[in-house]
């Protein structure tokens, strides 16, 4: 169901819905909902789910905006309405909507949820198998390029103190895919990422910054076409577990940042002036992980 458009003429949440112009169909009823952080302030970005009791299908889905609100037509009927943001505890409840008349404005706070548990202090190596180092590009002129790193090696040296971990990763440039073999020699190439007098791409952090919930904030130097440039890496901590070869001791990541090519001396607009068909200047990077702690003890799984 789409998300109606509506003008605000407010001054501060006490009065909050008050002057509000809302376009609603025939026959329709209204959701009207104001979402809140743990601090009791307007949230934006949270997530609203409204599913038919009857059915059980999703019907409308809508994020709140930057008053924390969401307004939400619907059929009349009985739903249930789920509210959520990462690392906070979600939200449900069932409603009745009838229709030409708007629910009463239902506030809602999200509270913080309990974080999974951080790996354990040492040495966490990656498991290539579980592990994907991918990127984003978008062609110029054309859709977005797909491609992925094959080779690679690295882990976290995970310390006492989270914050004092860092993590190093190497990769082969050389790896390079994107299911096109004349796209991967041309990425291979002086013009792009120049295996030969380049071979490797590293990223070696030097702080990670917590920033509540299941999120965290790499900082480090990325080096590639070799210059060395500080990126940060959004990271989404998905918790440890023992499974796979052995049961071994594992945690996951996903990871993700936005690299521009210039930084590097990609110089994508002289490459275009002369004709060479090439991506944008923009490249985003995901790292998704799997890591598995090492000890003197430890199994070394098969290839």
């Amino acid at each position: 169901m789409p998300l109606a458009l509506f003008r605000r003429r407010r001054s501060g949440r006490d009065g909050r819905g008050a002057g509000l112009v809302h376009p609603v169909p025939q026959g329709a009823g209204v959701l009207h909902c104001e979402v809140l952080d743990p601090m009791g302030e307007p949230m934006v970005g949270a997530s609203v789910t409204v599913t038919s009791l009857g059915s059980g299908r999703p019907v409308a889905k809508a994020t709140s905006d930057p008053y924390g609100l969401v307004f939400l037509t619907l059929p009349p009927g009985r739903y249930g309405c789920l509210v959520a943001a990462d690392g906070l505890h979600p939200h449900q409840q069932t409603l009745d909507v009838v229709a030409g008349e708007t629910l009463p404005l239902t506030s809602v706070q999200l509270h913080f949820g309990q974080p999974p548990e951080l790996p354990q202090p040492g040495t966490w190596l990656f498991d290539p198998p579980h592990t994907a180092i991918r990127f984003i590009a978008k062609h110029v002129g054309m859709a977005h390029v797909h491609g992925r790193f094959t080779r690679f090696e690295g882990g976290i040296q995970v310390a006492p103190e989270m914050a004092d971990s860092r993590v190093d990763v190497r990769i082969d440039a050389s790896s390079i895919t994107t299911g096109n073999k004349t796209r991967d020699n041309h990425l291979r190439s002086a013009d792009f990422l120049d295996v030969e007098r380049y071979p490797y791409i590293d990223f070696s952090s030097d702080r990670f910054i917590y920033r509540g919930g299941t999120k965290w904030t790499l900082q480090g130097a990325l080096t590639m076409h070799g210059v060395s440039r500080t990126v940060d890496l959004d990271t989404g901590y998905l918790g440890m577990v023992n499974g796979g070869y052995a049961e071994e001791l594992r945690c996951a990541a996903l990871a993700t940042a936005e690299l521009h090519r210039e930084d590097y001396t990609l110089d994508w607009r002289s490459m275009l002036a002369r004709g060479i068909a090439v991506v944008g200047p923009t490249v985003k990077l995901e790292l998704d992980i799997q890591a598995m702690y090492r000890s003197h003890d430890t199994p070394t799984p098969p290839e």
